[in-house]
């Protein structure tokens, strides 16, 4: 029998993408547990369990738009977007979280880690080794959320997009890495974490080495890895002005709720915009 010769273009190609390309449903989620940590950092900051619902949303807006990177047809245009929501999103921002002008919003970090992952890609003049190196070090000298560790992951999301495993192994080690600056966590839902198992020896001590190095705050963002690695590919409508209004809008409503529970005042919030004033 003859043999048939496959070229490499007949051969099979990973998928550009192979986690979750819904990213409607991605933000919706990641929305609602970002409200959720928001609240529980200025309203209910006696509540942890809140702050650790709220470590789903960073990795599922930057896995959102690692996607967004890779279907979208001008990359300007989505640049463009994202640093003009920046903006806009600053004072809300400010006034949400309490706030300086010294410390930008997380859509800076999201701006450059893109600008990252458009070097790497267009790779003009050698950029996908000199666009890496200079948007880690803008964040080293002008501090923002979640700061050069935020916009690393995303580039290191982007690298690890076309594998499962790979997405996974870059949010494990990631994760384990960003968590190990912080204490284990202590309680979940009222519950002693250092008490459970405490009558079966073995268990036990498996549960305190797991939870040494899993249960700490930075580390539960690999909460999000589940829906990051789900191969949905349907996309949930969601208009796209919506999915870029609703970070400074609920920063606002936030600040609303705020002052009329008296956390803040007018006063203050007046001084955190104007503090040459």
């Amino acid at each position: 029998m003859e043999s048939i010769a496959i070229s490499p273009k007949n051969a099979l190609k990973p998928r550009e993408i192979a986690g979750n390309e819904d990213t409607g449903l991605l933000k919706i989620i990641a929305l609602v547990c970002m409200i959720i940590d928001h609240v529980g950092a200025r309203i209910c900051p006696q509540t942890r369990e809140l702050r650790i619902i709220g470590r789903i949303a960073f990795p599922l807006y930057m896995w959102c738009m690692v996607v967004g990177a890779c279907h979208t047809r001008c990359p300007w245009r989505y640049a463009l977007r994202l640093l003009l929501v920046g903006v806009i999103a600053q004072p809300c921002y400010m006034l949400g979280l309490n706030h300086e002008w010294t410390k930008l919003s997380v859509y800076a970090t999201l701006f450059l880690g893109y600008l990252g992952i458009w070097g790497i890609r267009e790779n003009k003049g050698g950029s996908r080794y000199w666009a890496p190196l200079i948007v880690l070090a803008i964040p080293c000298f002008v501090p923002m959320d979640y700061g050069w560790r935020g916009v690393l992951l995303i580039m290191l999301l982007y690298l690890a997009r076309q594998r499962r495993g790979s997405i996974l192994a870059v949010m494990v080690a990631y994760c384990l890495f960003w968590g190990g600056t912080v204490s284990p966590e202590q309680k979940f839902l009222g519950l002693s974490l250092n008490d459970l198992f405490k009558n079966i020896p073995l268990l036990s001590t498996v549960f305190r080495e797991f939870s040494t190095y899993f249960l700490r705050i930075q580390t539960l963002a690999l909460l999000a890895v589940p829906l990051m690695l789900w191969p949905r590919r349907t996309r949930t409508p969601l208009p796209k002005w919506a999915g870029y209004a609703a970070y400074p809008g609920h920063l606002l409503i936030l600040w609303l709720v705020e002052l009329s529970m008296g956390i803040m005042t007018m006063a203050q919030s007046l001084k955190l915009l104007f503090p040459w004033r």
